[in-house]
Order: C-alpha cells, then structure tokens, then sequence
C-alpha cells in the first residue's frame, strides 16, 4: 500500500509543529495535542507549563497564523 495518502496529510496539518519534547509533553499533560487545540489556550496558561518556553510559544503562533488563527488572549 502506498504511503502518504490522503488521510496522512490531513492528519499531518493537524498535528503540532516541532518544539521540541519537553513543550510536547507539557501539551499533552493539558490534553493537548493538536495544533486546532493550541487556539484555545492563552500564551499565559502555555507559558505555565514545565518545559513550556517562549520559543515553543513562538513556533507555535507562527504555525497559527499560518492557518489564520490565533491564541486565546
């Protein structure tokens, strides 16, 4: 069977981008695990998390915006 259906890129735009495993756990920890979901935090609650920075924060407004969403303020 061929890889990279169709299925496997629309699961791939909605996973989160690469910030690194400690700010991936810090997410799922919340119960957050795709990028759809960041949208409903605010920066405040992510920065919160242990092992949650300001470049994962960075990474992930960017990926965001992209999409033409933004954080919770």
């Amino acid at each position: 069977m061929p890889t990279g259906t169709r299925d496997d890129e629309r699961m791939s735009q909605d996973d989160l981008p690469k910030i690194g495993a400690p700010a991936t756990r810090a997410l799922a920890s919340i119960g957050v695990t795709q990028l759809d979901e960041v949208a409903d935090r605010s920066e405040s609650e992510l920065l919160a998390l242990h092992g949650f920075g300001q470049r994962a924060l960075r990474i992930l407004q960017e990926a965001l915006a992209l999409r033409g969403q933004t954080m919770h303020p």
